[in-house]
């Protein structure tokens, strides 16, 4: 507990939503429950047992199952790709000198900066993880990934004042070509002696985000001198492990969930809009932030733990009613990315983990909102249970119409960003998130 919640004491009787917990680290304690006891702990048991007092009794009534290590993939020049990889590698193909699916990230560096040990923990980075010495082809008319074992890599560094930086983030975020690898650019600006802005930016393809955190963390190590335990699997270890898993009784016993959620009728989002919906869809959009005060954050925190339920689940609860109400309508589909990262094998390996869940609910005006919110808790965890199926494959089994002007399945995405580590201090540098406007 004390790992996952990144705390340092805890008392068996103390509860592991009041300490902190969300979905996404009851998913990683179930996955580490997993591996070291040996037994099938679910989502579900975390959130009706929440203390190690009353997880302990939940495990001991357990029967043993074995935990499977995902075993490395034989030595090939190509290997296959995983669903998500397939689907984004199809739309950057349709999708000529797109930036629709890059991921870039800005960090402000304040300190002494050594370049000849910026560079040196980059290219170690690159040494260790395959996604980043990893390219796309076609091969008999499906995409494969081929892994270098060594790429031709350069930080680009420029010197800039404050005022030209609004302009530099268009310049920087430019269309990858899927058959370079790496699918990776850092630019290094210096704005004064001791004041740096790191650009990174990397292609969907090979990453999602939980990957930027680890490139960040272990770029941080590295920095420092500190040696990092060797990864015994990579990502492609990953997608050939799961091709094998199609035919299990899991994998079945998932899609048969999925398919069940979508019978019938599936309801499409009509949302008043300013302009008619164009034919095709394009990606361009803008950010707006807005705060709320600390009174109203506390009183929603209060209603998740008076319920039992989550920050996110509360408020994926509020945003479908908000939905509904400006549409009229009661049966909504939301799309709520996922981690993909239910293995304890994979938690420290860069790769596009990241799954999209379509998250039915029915908000009827004559439910009241608790009752809304018991069955959006409900649908959430019997969601994350079977997380694991993929998006791309579920939109293939369901048959939909192609409708060029939208997403299929879903139109609106809902996510909680947990961003506990806003500032990273090291003894001579500090390194914090820095926003640009991207569009």
């Amino acid at each position: 507990w004390k790992e996952v919640l990144g705390i340092d004491s805890v008392g068996i009787q103390d509860n592991f939503f009041e300490l902190g917990g969300h979905s996404l680290k009851a998913m990683y304690l179930v996955a580490k429950i997993q591996k070291e006891m040996q037994v099938t702990v679910t989502l579900k048991d975390i959130f009706t047992h929440p203390t190690i007092e009353q997880l302990v009794n939940r495990v001991q009534k357990l029967d043993k199952s074995k935990h499977s290590s995902i075993p490395q993939a034989k030595i090939k020049e190509l290997y296959p790709v995983s669903s998500a990889q397939k689907r984004l590698y199809v739309l950057d193909q349709l999708e000529e000198a797109s930036i629709s699916y890059n991921m870039p990230s800005v960090l402000t560096v304040k300190g002494e900066f050594d370049r000849v040990v910026f560079e040196k923990a980059i290219n170690a980075l690159i040494s260790r993880h395959e996604s980043l010495r990893t390219s796309f082809e076609m091969v008999e008319e499906k995409p494969a990934q081929r892994i270098h074992s060594k790429v031709e890599f350069e930080v680009r560094y420029d010197k800039k004042e404050k005022h030209e930086l609004e302009t530099l983030a268009s310049s920087f975020i430019q269309p990858f070509d899927l058959s370079q690898a790496p699918l990776l650019r850092v630019n290094l600006i210096e704005i004064t002696q001791d004041e740096h802005l790191l650009f990174l930016d990397m292609h969907h393809i090979i990453s999602d985000g939980m990957s930027m955190n680890i490139l960040i963390q272990d770029f941080i190590q590295l920095y420092e001198g500190n040696k990092l335990a060797d990864l015994r699997i990579q990502y492609k270890d990953v997608v050939e492990w799961q091709q094998g898993q199609q035919a299990t009784e899991e994998r079945q016993k998932q899609e048969q969930y999925w398919l069940a959620q979508f019978e019938g009728d599936i309801p499409v989002l009509e949302l008043p809009t300013d302009y008619a919906r164009p034919a095709m869809q394009s990606f361009e959009g803008e950010t707006i932030e807005f705060y709320w005060n600390k009174n109203l954050t506390q009183k929603i925190n209060k209603l998740a733990q008076e319920t039992n339920t989550t920050l996110y689940m509360v408020l994926l609860a509020a945003y479908m009613t908000l939905l509904s109400k400006y549409t009229g309508q009661e049966d909504i589909i939301v799309g709520s990315p996922v981690a993909g990262r239910k293995h304890a094998d994979v938690e420290s390996i860069m790769g596009m983990f990241a799954n999209t869940l379509p998250m039915r609910n029915r908000p009827e005006g004559s439910k009241s909102f608790f009752t809304f919110l018991e069955e959006v808790k409900e649908t959430t965890l019997q969601g994350m249970e079977n997380e694991s199926y993929p998006l791309e494959e579920l939109i293939d089994k369901l048959n939909l119409t192609r409708d060029t002007s939208r997403n299929p399945l879903f139109s609106v995405l809902f996510n909680v960003l947990n961003m506990e580590r806003e500032e990273i201090i090291l003894e001579d540098l500090s390194f914090q998130p820095y926003s640009i406007e991207n569009r």
